[in-house]
C-alpha cells in the first residue's frame, strides 16, 4: 500500500497529466469552431494538491468562500496553464560576413521590395515579445519606409539611383554607403488589372486577424477598382472552388457579397489552391494588363501539396505564364513566414504581412501600384569596390538574395520585381583605407594594391533590368553610377535625415538579431538616431515607438537571465 506522502505524489503526477492535451488534429476540428489546445471543461477536473490536503475543483469551487483561498480558487479555473503551442516558420538567416575588397571587390545581390517583416515584428513587439531573430530580415525594415528618392522623369530610363556616404553611427571607424533606387512611377490612366484573389478558408484561419482581416482588405482594394478591372475569387480549404467568376471591378456590392459568405473551416490544402487561381488568371487573362494571384493566408498547408520546395516549384512553372503571385500573410501562432516571402519571389511578386486594417490600407491602397504593377524585372544590382580606397566591405541584410558574380550578366537568372514607384535601399558598412576600421587582418601573400589605385572612385554601381513589355526572353539593360571620394561626409550629423532614418532602420534590424555588428551600440542611440532624421516617412513616429518597445523587452528579458533561479 502506498505511503501518504506517495500518494501525494502520484496525485500531483496525475494531476500534471491530465493538464498535457491529447493532440487534435485539424480534421478532428468542426468547420465554424475554434481549435483549442485542450478540452475546455477538463480546467474544472484537475486535482488541486495544497499542503497534505487534496482537493478535486468540484469541491474548491462548492466549499464556502470563508474556507477556500484565493491560490485555491485560482488553482482551480487555472490549474496548469496551457500555453498555445508556436509554430511560426521563418527561414534561416546567417547575416552577411565581412568581405576584403583585394580579395572579393564584388558584391552581387537581387533586389528585394518585400515590407512583411516590418509589420510582422511590428505585431510581435505590440504582444509583448521580442521576435525570433530569423523573422527580422533586415532589408524589409529598411525598405519599410519612403526616403523621397528623386524619381526618373519617364518610363524610358525607369530608375533614379542615389548614393551618400557618412561615418557609420555605430563605428567611427567605418562608413556606411546608401545606395537607393527610386522606380517610376506610373501618371495618367493605369493599365487594366485582371486579379485573382485566392484565400485560405480552412480552420485554422477562424481568428480575427486572419479570415476577418483578410476580407476587409480586399474591400479596400475592391473599392479602388473601376469597370476595366476584373476581379475572380477563389478559395481553399480541404478542397478548393470558385466563388466569383472574373467580375469587373466596378459591381463592388457583388465582390464584397462574395467576400462576405466566406467562412472558415476544414484542413489546407493550399497547393491546389493556387493552381485552380493561376488557372482563373489565364482564362481571364488581359494581354496588356495587369496579371496577378494574390494569396490570403497563414501559409499552414497541411494536406495536398505540402512540400516546400515542390510548392515554390509550381509557382517558379506558372509565373512562365506571365502571371505575378503577391503574398499576404496573416495572423499568429501558426504563420508561415518563410513560405510566404519565398512564394512570392519564386512568383515575381511581393510580399507584405497584414497585422491591421491600417498596415492594409498602406498596401493595397496607398501603394497599390507598387504593389500591384511591374515596372521591370529581374532587377539585380553588383557594386565593385575599389580595393586602394577601400580595404573592407559588408552588405547589411539582404542575405537570401545573394546572387554569385556571374549570375549580374546571365539574363536566364531569376532575379526581384519593382514596381510603379517603388524604391529600394541597400546599406554597405565599409572600412576605407589607412581609418583603421579593418575587422580582418590582411593576407600575408596577397597583393592590397588595385588597379585603379589613383582614381577617385571609391564604387561603381551596376543594374541590371528587364522591362515588362519586352518579353520574356529579352536582353536585360543597364544603368551605371560611380560613387567618388567627394561624396564622403565626415559624419552622420552632416548626412541627410534619410540616412539617418535608413541607419535607424538597419541598427533596428541589426540589434533584433543579437547586434554582432554593432558593439556597444544600443536601441537608446537608435532611438536618438531615429529622433535626429524627424518625420521623413510618416511611420517615424510609429517606428519610435517599436524601437522603444524594443528597448523595453530587451532590457526585462536580459533582467529576467540576470535573475537568480
Amino acid at each position: 500500500m502506498a505511503t501518504p506522502s506517495q500518494f501525494l505524489a502520484m496525485t500531483v503526477l496525475v494531476a500534471m497529466a491530465a493538464c498535457s492535451p491529447a493532440p487534435i488534429s485539424r480534421e478532428e476540428v468542426p468547420a465554424g469552431t475554434q481549435e483549442v489546445s485542450a478540452p475546455a471543461d477538463r480546467d474544472l477536473q484537475e486535482v488541486v494538491v495544497t499542503g497534505s490536503r487534496r482537493r478535486t475543483a468540484e469541491s474548491v469551487m462548492d466549499m464556502p468562500t470563508s474556507n477556500v483561498t484565493a491560490r485555491e480558487i485560482h488553482m482551480a479555473t487555472a490549474p496548469y496553464a496551457v500555453l498555445p503551442q508556436d509554430r511560426e516558420n521563418y527561414g534561416r538567416i546567417d547575416a552577411n560576413p565581412v568581405q576584403r575588397a583585394a580579395e572579393n571587390p564584388v558584391s552581387t545581390f537581387s533586389v528585394d521590395v518585400d515590407t512583411g517583416a516590418y509589420s510582422n515584428v511590428r505585431r510581435m513587439l505590440n504582444e509583448g515579445r521580442l521576435p525570433p531573430q530569423d523573422a527580422v530580415r533586415v532589408e524589409e525594415l529598411i525598405n519599410y519606409f519612403d526616403y523621397g528618392y528623386a524619381a526618373p522623369r519617364d518610363s524610358a530610363t525607369p530608375f533614379g539611383i542615389v548614393t551618400e556616404i557618412a561615418s557609420t553611427p555605430w563605428n567611427p571607424k567605418t562608413r556606411l554607403l546608401q545606395v537607393g533606387i527610386q522606380g517610376w512611377e506610373r501618371l495618367g490612366e493605369r493599365r487594366p488589372s485582371n486579379l485573382v484573389f485566392l484565400v485560405d478558408v480552412s480552420g485554422s484561419m477562424q481568428a480575427a486577424d486572419k479570415l476577418p482581416l483578410v476580407k476587409s482588405s480586399l474591400k479596400l482594394l475592391a473599392r479602388q477598382l473601376t469597370g476595366q478591372d476584373r476581379i475572380t475569387l477563389v478559395v481553399y480549404a480541404g478542397s478548393t472552388g470558385v466563388v466569383l467568376e472574373p467580375t469587373p471591378g466596378s459591381e463592388t456590392t457583388t465582390i464584397q457579397s462574395a467576400l462576405d459568405r466566406l467562412e472558415a473551416g476544414g484542413s489546407t490544402n493550399g497547393g491546389a489552391g493556387i493552381a485552380l487561381a493561376y488557372a482563373m488568371a489565364e482564362k481571364a487573362f488581359m494581354k496588356d494588363g495587369n496579371n496577378r494571384v494574390l494569396l490570403a493566408t497563414d501559409g499552414d498547408f497541411n494536406v495536398g501539396t505540402v512540400s516546400f520546395e515542390a510548392l515554390v516549384d509550381l509557382v517558379e512553372e506558372k509565373r512562365k505564364g506571365d502571371v505575378a503571385l503577391t503574398t499576404l500573410g496573416f495572423g499568429t501562432g501558426n504563420y508561415n513566414g518563410h513560405l510566404m516571402e519565398r512564394l512570392a519571389d519564386a512568383g515575381n511578386g511581393n510580399h507584405a504581412y497584414i497585422d491591421s486594417l491600417i498596415e492594409a490600407q498602406r498596401v493595397l491602397v496607398s501603394q497599390r501600384d507598387a504593389t500591384l504593377h511591374t515596372i521591370a524585372r529581374d532587377v539585380k544590382i553588383q557594386v565593385e569596390f575599389n580595393p586602394a580606397r577601400v580595404s573592407e566591405y559588408r552588405l547589411i541584410g539582404y542575405e537570401n538574395r545573394i546572387l554569385h558574380r556571374e549570375d549580374f550578366n546571365n539574363d536566364q537568372i531569376d532575379a526581384g520585381e519593382i514596381g510603379a514607384g517603388h524604391s529600394v535601399t541597400a546599406l554597405y558598412e565599409i572600412a576605407l583605407q589607412g581609418e583603421g576600421g579593418e575587422r580582418m587582418d590582411p593576407l600575408r601573400y596577397g597583393s592590397e594594391t588595385g588597379a585603379v589605385a589613383d582614381s577617385d572612385e571609391l564604387a561603381f554601381v551596376r543594374l541590371r533590368y528587364k522591362r515588362p513589355e519586352d518579353g520574356q526572353k529579352a536582353a536585360s539593360r543597364l544603368i551605371e553610377r560611380a560613387v567618388r571620394v567627394g561624396d564622403l561626409r565626415k559624419d552622420a550629423s552632416q548626412s541627410s535625415a534619410e540616412f539617418r532614418l535608413a541607419a535607424a532602420a538597419a541598427a533596428y534590424g541589426q540589434l533584433l538579431r543579437g547586434g554582432a555588428y554593432t558593439g556597444g551600440f544600443g536601441y537608446p542611440d537608435a532611438i536618438a538616431l531615429a529622433e535626429s532624421a524627424g518625420g521623413v516617412d510618416p511611420e517615424s513616429g510609429n517606428f519610435l515607438q517599436l524601437l522603444k518597445l524594443a528597448d523595453g523587452l530587451s532590457t526585462r528579458d536580459a533582467q529576467a537571465q540576470l535573475a537568480p533561479n
